[in-house]
Order: C-alpha cells, then structure tokens, then sequence
C-alpha cells in the first residue's frame, strides 16, 4: 500500500493544462498605459531565421536566431506549442521593475520542447535580470560523460552584483545527464548559481514554482554562490557572505535525481514548501539529501514529501547542515528513505543555531550504517536544536530511531517513537537530551520524565501519515508541554490546544 499523504497540500502537484501566451501585437500597452514590450515567436517546424519574428506567421525557425536577438523590457519571447526545437536557447538582454522579459509558449497542444543534445544548458541565461520561464519541456541528453557539467534551465550571475526577479513558471525538465559536479558549478535540472570573486552577487526574488524535474544528474533544483564566507562560516568562499533573498521552491515534484532534491545554498529568508521528491541520490558518489540548505539562515521548509532515497552513506530526507542558523521544518512527511529521516551535521568550523523540527511525520524510514539512524546526529556539533512534536515509526528492527556519535546540542522532546515489530529497534543515542517522549519497541534510558506504552496510533503498521494519528485512549494524548513556538496548527491542520498531546497529531 502506498504511504502517501492524504493532504492535498502535499500531494503530489497534479498536472494542468496552461494558458496559451496571448497573441498580443508589437507596441500594445497594458491597462495603465505602460508599454508591454515586443512579442517575438518561434516556430522550430514553419519558421524562417529571415523573418522579422514579429507573429505567428512570420516567426524564426531556430534557437540559435532567437538567441541572437537583445530583448528589452516587457518584450516576450514565445514559442509553438507542439513544436520541437534542437539546440541552445540563450538570449541576451535584460527586463526591467514590472516589465520582465517573458519566455513562453503560444498556440495550441502540448508544451513546446526544447532538447538541448549535452550543452552546458538548454535554457541559459547569463548576467543578467528579470526574466520568467514558462511553458516548457526541457530536455539536455548527450553523449554519457563524467566530465561535462549539463542542465535544464542554467541562471548564471559572475561578478555581477544584484539580479533580480526571476520566474521559473510550469516547466518540465527531464533526462539531463550531466557529470556529477556540485558546488558551485553543478550539473542538474533548474539552476541558480553564483560565480566570480571580485563583485560581491547575489539573486533577490528568485521564484521555481508548479513544475518538474525528473531523471536528472545530479541536482534536481538548486542554488549555489561562491560569496559564503562569514563567521559562521569562516573558511567559505569569496570574501563575503551575499544570501539569496526572496527564494520560494513550491509545489514542484522532482524524481529520479542522481544527488540532491532540492537544496537551497547561501540563502537568507528562504521558503520551500508543497514539494514532492522521490528519488534522489539515486546515481551520485557525493552526499546528498532530499531537501536541505548549507550555510542558509532562516529557510522555513513545510508541507514537502520526500520518499525514496537511494543509498546509506546520506540520503536522509531532509537536514541540518553547516552554517544553517533558525531554519524551521514543519509539516514535512517523510517515508521509506534508506538515509532516514532527518541528518543533524554541522560542518567542522562552522556555527549552526537554533533550528526547529517539530510537528512533522517519518513512516518506515531507516539507515542502517553507523552511526546514522533514522533521525542522525553527526559532523560537528550544533547549538540549540530543538526536535518535538513529530511522530517517527520505522518497521526496520536493523536501524536506530536515533542515532548520535557524540554531538551535542540536540533535545528530543514530545515525540512519539515506535520501532520495528518483530524486535523493536533502538535509541542509540547517549550524548543528546531526552524529555518527555513516548517510547513504543525501543529501549531508552536517558529520558527521566519517559512513556513507555503503545500510542495506540490509527494502524498497528502504518501505510500513510494519517495512519499515524492517535485513537481513543492513547498514552501520548494529553502528555504533551506547552512550548512556546507561537505555532498554532499541528501537521493534520488540527489547532493545537491548552491540552497537548505528544507526537505529530494534536487532535
């Protein structure tokens, strides 16, 4: 039976039929009077590079003449539904405040393809600003290769300061197989990367929404920058620590991925939410997690659903890593991965405080290599990482619920944790704090104020995370402490009352 949530908030996004770009004339202005741009159309079938591309009737024929063409402000770049085109989309020029460059689709039948045949990219864009992608099927398979880094969609900023506002809009990207590359020139799917050493740069309002990635090598969506050095993180790179701001990674599904999920690097302020990955780390010699960040500070993940991950050494779904400072995950859920739950992994050297992971749901996730576990704590350790109110169940009696090395600075409090049937499996874990948990097939011994009882969830072997809610008469409801988080709702949408239960269903 499958574990996917019942939620449609985390389902995965169901496929819509979009707009067709309107067919708008050169010079027509909006309903304030401000001038929309030019309108230019591609036609890889019945077009003509002679022709001046003005409309559907006389639209170029390639790529590569599209490319040559500077666009300016409020100008659209459209492309035939239907239609196929080889090669490398990489226009110049740039939008302005309200009036991006547009690239999209016009017509009628399914999203124009463009198949970019191992380039650097099929989509690039270069040092420059205000753009929006939408409408496309991307592909960018080549001849198979470990050196030669590929992707989908490519943003690429060097030395150039602030870019801003870029839209990735209902794009499929699929069958890249790019070399495994990671920072921060990696090879992948959708693409934000910063390079150089002189200008400090950086993206503001970065926006990857409603669309796919699948069957890529090696990062499904990402951002990356070589401007990361800051206290917390003091032998990164370049001179200065420049965040991306106003990234938001929503109701996107990525599956097949050969590294990371979605992984959002050198950020402040960042929201991933409503996502589904499936697969990852699937084909990668690297680490590589489901959804995650590096160096990023108060990146808020909620609603995802990661399954899937391949592979022991990482894989966990979702985690805390080097120089991350207050980023909160709420209602995630999380199920069959090989690398577990959830990875607690500072880097040597580095700061990462006050992160939160609460109210959220784990199903048969496990790692059998130590010293992970299902929840794993390792790497360096951190300051002030507060784990509660999730409910965590694994039907493998070979893997940790937790597992720790030695690092400090985790408290485990509230939660619910049921091990495997047939044996149960354990807690090993002497190093963090333990208040106030429900303990179910697992043997703990640093919680003084402990449950040890069935939580008498929904199902004896749960199938999806309503599975894991609580029935009548359960230990857990009741049990739970006040904490003060100012959070409202539990993972089920339930308010959370006065009277508080322990684990992810405060029903």
């Amino acid at each position: 039976m499958s574990k996917s949530l019942s939620r449609s908030v985390v389902l995965t996004t169901a496929v819509a039929v979009s707009v067709s770009a309107a067919l708008l004339p050169a010079g027509a202005a909006s309903a304030h009077g401000a001038p929309l741009g030019t309108s230019y159309y591609v036609d890889c079938q019945g077009g003509d590079d002679r022709a001046s591309g003005a409309g559907p009737t006389a639209a170029w024929r390639s790529l590569a003449k599209a490319s040559e063409h500077v666009y300016g402000a409020g100008d659209r770049l459209l492309l035939r539904r239907g239609g196929s085109c080889a090669g490398v989309l990489a226009p110049a020029g740039s939008g302005a405040a309200g009036a991006p460059v547009r690239i999209d689709a016009y017509g009628l039948g399914a999203k124009p393809r463009i198949e970019g045949g191992g380039a650097r990219a099929a989509v690039r864009l270069v040092d420059t600003e205000q753009w929006e992608i939408r409408n496309l099927d991307i592909s960018n398979s080549g001849a198979p290769t470990t050196t030669e880094r590929r992707a989908g969609i490519l943003v690429q900023l060097t030395d150039y300061g602030v870019a801003r506002h870029f839209v990735v809009d209902e794009v499929d990207v699929h069958d890249v197989n790019g070399a495994d590359f990671k920072d921060p020139d990696p090879s992948g799917g959708i693409l934000f990367t910063v390079l150089g050493s002189s200008v400090p740069t950086r993206f503001d309002s970065v926006t990857v929404e409603d669309s796919t990635v699948r069957h890529v090598d090696r990062t499904g969506i990402a951002t990356a920058s070589t401007w990361g050095r800051r206290p917390e993180h003091p032998s990164g790179p370049g001179t200065s620590w420049e965040p991306q701001t106003g990234v938001a990674v929503r109701r996107n599904t990525v599956q097949d991925v050969g590294g990371d999920g979605i992984v959002v690097q050198t950020a402040k302020g960042a929201r991933v939410e409503h996502n589904r990955v499936d697969g990852f780390n699937m084909r990668s010699s690297g680490y590589n997690a489901g959804v995650w960040a590096w160096n990023s500070d108060d990146v808020l993940y909620q609603y995802n659903e990661v399954s899937g991950g391949h592979g022991t050494f990482d894989s966990m779904a979702f985690d805390f890593d080097g120089g991350n400072n207050r980023n909160v995950y709420q209602y995630n859920y999380s199920h069959d991965n090989e690398g577990g739950f959830l990875l607690v992994c500072n880097g040597a050297g580095m700061t990462t405080r006050g992160s939160r992971f609460h109210d959220n749901v784990s199903i048969d996730d496990h790692n059998t290599m130590a010293p992970y576990g299902v929840i794993s704590a390792a790497c360096a350790s951190t300051t002030d990482t507060q784990i509660y109110r999730n409910t965590i169940v694994t039907d493998r009696a070979d893997t940790a619920l937790v597992s720790n090395d030695g690092r400090t600075g985790v408290t485990f409090r509230d939660n619910v944790f049921v091990g495997a049937p047939n044996g149960g499996s354990p807690i090993a874990d002497t190093s963090s704090t333990f208040r106030h948990n429900l303990y179910w097939r697992t043997a703990q011994s640093l919680d003084t104020s402990a449950i040890d009882a069935d939580p008498l969830l929904r199902s004896a072997h749960p199938a999806e995370a309503r599975d894991t809610m609580l029935r009548p008469g359960s230990p857990a409801r009741g049990e739970g402490t006040v904490t003060g988080d100012g959070v409202t709702r539990d993972f089920f949408g339930h308010r959370i009352g006065t009277r508080r239960n322990l684990g992810a269903d405060q029903s």
